[in-house]
């Protein structure tokens, strides 16, 4: 088995080459893994992307890469289309043709954010901005290039997450460094969704594709192709996820000038951004359980504060040390 896994440099590249670690090692299975970065590849070069597909070889391509600088999108329309929906689609396209299989991400931006309830797979899409709209192309694209293939070992999965944080750039610490030397931050407490750990999804993703044969080789499951959202259990707000991350900060024993009673809650309409954003992002995964649970998966839907305990006290013990 061929494994290609593009961006390797984001927060779930990174977080697939330590789950892979994890799965692959003292493994008697024949894994070869490729990653790649911006570094080996400019992914709106196709051309490129295409002597990688074809020198390699893939039998599953998990798609980690994605544009995701939600305001520059809206002045980078074509860039933004060309990473998250041209890309995707030539990916698909090549699955289909080549007898692989194809994992790829996608965001709760698809949604409109309208109403207070949890949205299912099969929600109509509308997304608001320049971002949104690109993801929900890409989507679009690859149930296009699948729904052409009578193959039936050709397969696809679409995760939909939100809030993604790990290795990298994101919302928890940009807070805690905020929260070093302010005495009072401002965070938006109307728009609800739910905070995603990289580690958490690689490794459910890991357990959705692959199972055990008899002689405990690694395989590639026969997972049923589809939409799923993939995002953990309960819900909050930008408001209540800067509260968490500061409260398990101070409490793992890092200085902070920021108390959790200096953290005001604003209206998002108090904090003009060039894109908007959906007001509702809560997803339902009980489609995605219930598949999991059929195949035989182990993975759990923990709460979410659980992962974001864990991951900002992590956080505060590299940063002790």
């Amino acid at each position: 088995m061929k494994i290609l896994v593009t961006g390797k440099d984001g927060q779930l590249g990174r977080a697939f080459q330590k789950e892979f670690q994890r799965l692959f090692q003292n493994k008697h299975s024949k894994v070869d893994i490729r990653y790649i970065g911006r570094q080996d590849c400019n992914l709106a070069d196709l051309s490129a992307l295409e002597n990688i597909l074809h020198e390699f070889q893939p039998s599953l391509i998990i798609n980690a890469a994605a544009y995701t600088a939600v305001d520059k999108a809206e002045q980078e329309h074509d860039l933004a289309f060309t990473i998250n929906a041209v890309v995707p689609e030539f990916l698909a396209k090549y699955a289909v043709t080549h007898n692989a299989s194809l994992m790829h991400y996608s965001t709760d931006y698809v949604f409109d954010g309208e109403g207070s309830d949890f949205y299912s797979e099969d929600r109509a899409v509308r997304p608001l901005g320049v971002y949104g709209k690109s993801k929900a192309k890409g989507e679009c694209l690859i149930v296009d290039a699948f729904s052409q293939s009578n193959n039936a070992d050709t397969r696809y999965a679409i995760f939909r997450t939100s809030w993604v944080y790990g290795e990298g750039g994101n919302f928890i610490r940009t807070i805690l460094r905020l929260a070093k030397d302010r005495s009072e931050l401002k965070v938006i407490a109307d728009q609800f969704g739910v905070p995603t750990s990289a580690d958490w999804l690689a490794a459910l993703s890991a357990d959705f594709l692959f199972g055990l044969s008899a002689d405990s080789q690694i395989l590639l499951r026969d997972f049923p192709s589809g939409i799923y959202h993939a995002v953990p259990a309960g819900e909050t707000t930008w408001h209540g996820l800067a509260c968490e991350a500061v409260k398990i900060a101070r409490e793992s024993g890092l200085s902070l000038a920021t108390e959790v009673a200096d953290i005001k809650a604003i209206p998002a309409t108090e904090y003009s951004l060039p894109a908007p954003r959906p007001m509702n992002s809560r997803m339902s995964t009980q489609k995605l359980q219930k598949t999991l649970k059929d195949l035989g998966a182990v993975s759990k839907f923990p709460v979410w504060n659980e992962l974001v305990r864990d991951y900002v006290s992590e956080l505060v013990k590299k940063q002790l040390n």
